[in-house]
């Protein structure tokens, strides 16, 4: 089992000393990778529900600091050695595949092959029509762009032609330097980001939402992940599974492990420094250690 620290990004963590700290502290207890989140612009007044709270609304005021994630990820990387550098999610649909392709290909490049790409299609409307972007068109967008970005990163230079990307053979340097390219992780909540990470996923990070328990409702999102995958031609193995939660001891990484989660990503457990640092040596030596 693995284990990353979600929200790296906000709060006192988007400050230099803060991300600083955070990152080194974290690597130094054993977590496994760090996960940012992402808004462009957040819209006054949206109105679109976040599907992650209760309330629908967003932690924190409307103003709050959301560094770039892959800004951010480079700074974590130019003070760390070995921590996984993750973005939890980027919303991909908002994104040209040929500049992400290439900002995420640089990153690889400077962490010495440590970074993932977790992908989602985005929850807020008002943000897509800032951009001018079709936010009815994003899942088609997202499954798109990731084929584009993984032919950018392949050896030879070819022609792309989709329904909303086209260009004739581009040269796109440098390229990751992890074998096979960096990783993909699909997330969201839904029964389609099971089925999306089935087709073009290295990985699954679903949030579990809704009147069922976290437990039945992962379970069903794996499901139908498999079926998915059985549909498309793939070995659901290829997949592998992450999954959002707070573990307290290590009968809560059993159950994760039952359910066939690879790797668990939480909160950070304080703000504060010292609150930060008491509580990270903490979960190192109480649950990382014993895994």
């Amino acid at each position: 089992m693995k284990f990353g620290l979600a929200f790296a990004n906000v709060g006192p963590f988007a400050q230099p000393d803060g991300l600083a700290h955070l990152a080194q502290t974290a690597e130094r207890v054993g977590v496994e990778s760090l996960w940012t989140v992402e808004h462009a612009a957040v819209p006054v007044g949206y109105e679109s529900v976040y599907p992650y709270a209760n309330s629908g609304k967003m932690p924190g005021p409307e103003n709050s600091s959301i560094p770039d994630p892959l800004i951010w990820l480079t700074y974590a990387a130019a003070v760390t050695e070995k921590i996984r550098l993750a973005t939890g999610i980027l919303i991909l649909p908002q994104r040209h595949p040929i500049y992400t392709a290439k900002e995420l290909a640089t990153l690889d490049v400077l962490s010495g092959g440590r970074v993932t790409l977790g992908i989602g299609i985005g929850w807020l409307e008002e943000e897509f029509n800032a951009l001018g972007i079709s936010f009815r068109d994003r899942a088609a967008l997202t499954e798109e762009s990731v084929r584009a970005m993984r032919q950018l990163w392949g050896a030879d230079a070819k022609p792309f032609s989709g329904e909303h990307f086209e260009w004739n053979a581009v040269e796109s340097h440098p390229k990751p330097i992890q074998p096979g390219g960096i990783p993909i992780v699909v997330g969201g909540h839904a029964d389609g980001a099971a089925r999306r990470a089935a087709r073009v996923g290295d990985g699954f990070f679903p949030m579990a939402r809704g009147e069922k328990s976290q437990e039945d409702r992962l379970a069903e999102l794996f499901e139908i992940m498999r079926a998915e995958c059985g549909r498309v031609g793939r070995d659901a193995a290829e997949i592998e599974i992450t999954a959002g939660g707070l573990i307290q001891s290590l009968d809560d990484v059993k159950r994760y492990q039952d359910l066939g989660v690879s790797r668990v990503v939480g909160p950070p457990p304080g703000f504060a420094p010292d609150d930060l640092e008491r509580g990270l040596e903490q979960f190192g030596d109480s649950i990382i250690s014993k895994v």
